[in-house]
């Protein structure tokens, strides 16, 4: 299995999981009782309740780059160009707006 935290303006939103069953988001429950949790994206609403998606969740797989410099990344960082989650933990924990991907590395892993 496959974890990222998933923040919004560095505070921690919620976790991204890739696992045999799929891809899988939720929100951190401390964020969404702060005093105005925003949404990562208008397809993945506030709840509490896990979304669960066979592919990755296009607002995500929108996050990584593309054309050349894709290109350069999967060449560089030797990516499987099919791996979107590993693409998307590689190249995303900086992005252009406000959410960034942080990958956690489990401890059994």
């Amino acid at each position: 299995m496959r974890k990222a935290a998933i923040k919004i303006d560095k505070q921690l939103a919620g976790w991204l999981t890739q696992d045999e069953g799929g891809y899988h988001f939720v929100y951190d429950k401390a964020y969404l009782v702060t005093s105005h949790p925003r949404p990562v994206s208008l397809t993945l609403p506030l709840q509490e309740a896990p979304t669960t998606s066979n592919v990755l969740f296009p607002f995500f797989d929108g996050l990584i780059p593309e054309g050349w410099l894709l290109d350069i990344a999967e060449k560089n960082w030797k990516l499987n160009p099919r791996d979107r989650m590993g693409i998307l933990l590689a190249c995303c924990k900086d992005c252009i707006g406000a959410v960034s991907v942080e990958e956690i590395k489990e401890d059994n892993e």
